[in-house]
């Protein structure tokens, strides 16, 4: 595949760069961008955290605002941020230009309903194509961990339970953990995968964990107590019951005063990244 790098700047050592180009899997034009540690090289390639955001983002928010690049530079690990939809003049948007469905909001599942089946198959994009992309224009190996934020948490959370065998490694702040139990999953999936809400489950954490029987990814998760959405749309406490149920690996943390933002996400990266390097053999 052909890159075209839409932008590059040095920081801390390191190059954050953007690139796009044609997706195959999204049948569209898209863009990403990479963070790559001083270390990274052709003789000693590094490994990858893939950061997947949430509802209304770009590859730029978690590049511009968590603060990462300072702690990715010093543990060696490269940082790959894709955007949260597929985009273009044919791709489909809500009609009524809502944030929770369409452009911004892919919710990482692969759709299987008109107009969106054409376009939207994130899952795929996150699990097959970008990392093959990655590992082929990049000094990366193939040791990977997953990230994310709120739809993005739901995203890497629901990915690493799936493809358990591929990642080292999983975090989510806030994420959508129960997505067929709330009005953003029901909303999205509902479009997206139909009304036949058996074939939601594969994209609900929650119901993921309760039928899980394979070998557990080591995972970390932070939930802001005065978060606006914890209970209407991020069911942390259906979470914590179903990790104690089946006894899965997974440590919930309820941080007191933090909220959805950014600035939850910033106090706390560099806990997640040096828990993502203990398991990459980094730390």
């Amino acid at each position: 595949m052909n890159l075209t790098k839409t932008s590059e700047s040095k920081a801390f050592g390191g190059l954050h760069q953007q690139f796009s180009y044609a997706s195959e899997v999204l049948n569209s034009e898209t863009r990403f961008a990479i963070y790559l540690p001083p270390n990274a090289s052709s003789s000693t390639p590094v490994p990858v955290l893939y950061w997947l955001s949430g509802l209304t983002c770009t590859d730029e928010n978690f590049m511009q605002k968590a603060g990462a690049m300072r702690v990715a530079a010093e543990l060696g690990m490269a940082i790959v941020t894709p955007d949260t939809s597929p985009r273009g003049g044919a791709v489909p948007d809500d009609p009524q230009g809502a944030y929770d469905l369409g452009l911004g909001a892919g919710f990482y599942v692969n759709a299987t309903q008109a107009p969106w089946s054409t376009y939207y198959h994130m899952y795929d994009f996150v699990v097959s194509e970008l990392p093959k992309v990655i590992e082929q224009h990049f000094p990366v190996n193939r040791i990977k961990s997953i990230s994310g934020h709120s739809m993005g948490g739901h995203g890497a959370l629901t990915i690493a339970l799936k493809n358990a065998g591929e990642y080292c490694s999983v975090s989510a702040f806030a994420p959508i953990a129960n997505p067929t139990q709330v009005p953003w999953g029901k909303k999205a999936f509902s479009q997206y995968l139909g009304e036949d809400e058996s074939s939601w489950a594969q994209y609900d954490t929650c119901l993921l964990l309760k039928t899980f029987q394979n070998e557990p990814v080591p995972a970390l998760v932070d939930q802001g107590e005065a978060d606006n959405f914890l209970e209407e749309q991020l069911s942390t406490d259906t979470l914590k019951k179903m990790v104690e149920q089946v006894n899965y690996p997974m440590q919930i943390r309820l941080q007191a005063g933090y909220d959805h933002s950014y600035y939850f996400i910033a106090s706390f990266i560099e806990e997640h990244l040096r828990f993502h390097a203990k398991y990459m053999e980094l730390a």
